[in-house]
């Protein structure tokens, strides 16, 4: 299994939407926009909270490509915006690895 920062550097998301959730970053709250995300069970440390966020953001991804009915634009840019926050605070306190130079 791939560590965290791997697996969100690997994310291949449209452009657009990944723009709109850089765009809202500005606006996200973490209280408000994770609570609502993560049904009110947030867990404190960043970690968690990004494994979590990921699996959410896997199952949006999959409703949008199945043009399904229940997908909502709206929560998976409050998604991405999350796991940008998150992965910034996971940043902070532990820096990602760099690969030696080849």
């Amino acid at each position: 299994m791939l560590d965290l920062h791997t697996q969100i550097r690997r994310l291949n998301r449209p452009q657009l939407l990944v723009r709109a959730a850089r765009f809202a970053l500005t606006d996200y709250q973490l209280g408000r926009d994770l609570s609502r995300l993560l049904d009110g069970r947030v867990p404190a440390t960043p970690g968690p909270t990004l494994m979590i966020l990921m699996e959410r953001e896997t199952e949006m991804e999959a409703a949008r490509r199945a043009q399904s009915y229940d997908y909502r634009i709206g929560d998976h840019i409050t998604a991405l915006c999350a796991i940008m926050s998150e992965a910034r605070d996971l940043a902070a306190t532990r820096p990602c690895p760099v690969p030696p130079p080849t």
